[in-house]
């Protein structure tokens, strides 16, 4: 840890601009009324009207198996085209699967690579998706400043880095740790012009943003269980029509023969409650009106960014207008290795009760916010009192 020659302040009061609650939001939810649960981007949390009609689900399998799983690979193509219409897309377009890092595998075995052809990825992109990339062919990793002030200059740097042997580029629709848009439609139009497959981890997007298939990558994969409401396990793969016909299931099934989209979801005997009930998520965000969710929680997380800008040790960053996360730099010295971010995030669980993300960088590591309609503006006022305690003086 390094020494801050910063005088410390005194926790920072409710500012004026703090956001009402959302009507009901809490009640939507079981979360733990202890916890100040701040990071909902990393697992997300299911409302109770979702976890009702999944547990319904479960009761239907459990007293006749047969039948359920007979017509499972029906009933899953249903609820496909019921996601499809609310993100706007053709059913034949997307398949469930069970996660980002799944979407990734699926997409990037599906790209046609030759000897010397390399695939390009961020230093901001999620671990075991890069992993991914690495597994299929030699990697470049453009490294993008977290202080890179807009849009612009995060496409500016990635077009930079593209060399001859560029073949695809898989990118953060929205980035994990530093909250910000990186695949803009602008980029993917650009990426295209050179004839770069993109693949674009939306692991944020459904949900939180109002179109998130906008710009038409070749393959885009999202997480529906985060912004989107549904249970864990439910992500969806969308795959532009020229690609379609390599895309194979990791684990073949008795649905091999349909081809995408249904040779990829039906997996056995696992557990397709979640996917069942995800479109209920889906319904119940146009219920509370998406608009109104995706302003209230970007509202918060912008009103807890302010309140941890206001400590002299931490630095805010470039964000994403609209975006319900927010992230901040720490001090040098901080959370600048994996373990000690894991160390200072579970320190701050433990002792403070509350969830939030830290996350690791040289010089100094991160820490994210979210906002979420069961959010309350002291929860983010706990946590700025609290922090400087973690910090280096």
């Amino acid at each position: 840890m390094t020494e801050s020659t910063s005088e410390p302040k005194s926790a920072p009061a409710t500012l004026p601009n703090s956001p009402p609650p959302f009507p009901g939001g809490q009640q939507l939810f079981r979360l733990d009324p202890g916890i100040a649960h701040l990071n909902h981007g990393s697992f997300g949390a299911v409302p109770i009207p979702v976890q009702e009609v999944q547990a319904a689900l479960s009761a239907e399998l459990h007293a006749d198996p047969d039948t359920f799983f007979v017509d499972v690979a029906d009933r899953i193509a249903a609820a496909r085209g019921r996601v499809a219409a609310h993100l706007g897309a053709d059913p034949d377009s997307i398949a469930f699967i069970s996660n980002a890092t799944e979407g990734a595998n699926l997409a990037l075995n599906a790209v046609e690579l030759a000897d010397g052809d390399e695939i390009l990825v961020t230093d901001h992109g999620y671990g075991t998706v890069s992993a991914a990339a690495a597994r299929r062919a030699p990697v470049t990793t453009v490294r993008l400043d977290p202080d890179l002030p807009d849009e612009d200059a995060v496409r500016e740097a990635v077009l930079a880095a593209l060399t001859p042997r560029t073949k695809v580029a898989l990118l953060d629709q929205i980035s994990s740790p530093t909250a910000r848009l990186i695949a803009g439609p602008a980029l993917l139009a650009d990426l295209a012009a050179r004839g770069v497959t993109t693949v674009v981890d939306g692991a944020h997007s459904p949900g939180m943003l109002a179109d998130p298939l906008a710009g038409g990558a070749d393959f885009w994969f999202g997480n529906l269980h985060k912004w989107g409401y549904a249970p864990s396990g439910s992500a969806l793969l969308a795959v532009a029509p020229h690609h379609r016909a390599r895309v194979k299931a990791l684990v073949p099934s008795w649905e091999d023969a349909q081809g995408f989209p249904r040779s990829v979801e039906n997996r056995a005997t696992v557990d397709y409650t979640g996917r069942l009930s995800a479109p209920e998520g889906l319904d119940l965000l146009d219920r509370l009106d998406a608009a109104k969710v995706r302003a209230h929680n970007s509202a918060l997380a912008a009103y807890g960014a302010q309140l941890l800008a206001e400590l002299p040790w931490l630095t805010p960053l470039p964000f994403t207008p609209g975006l319900a996360m927010r992230s901040l730099r720490l001090p040098p010295g901080t959370a600048e290795t994996p373990d000690d971010a894991r160390e200072l995030r579970e320190r701050i669980a433990r002792e403070l009760r509350i969830r939030v993300l830290i996350w690791p960088w040289p010089g100094g590591g991160g820490i994210r916010v979210c906002g979420q309609v069961y959010n309350r503006p002291e929860e983010y006022e706990r946590l700025a009192a609290g922090l400087p305690a973690y910090l280096p003086r």
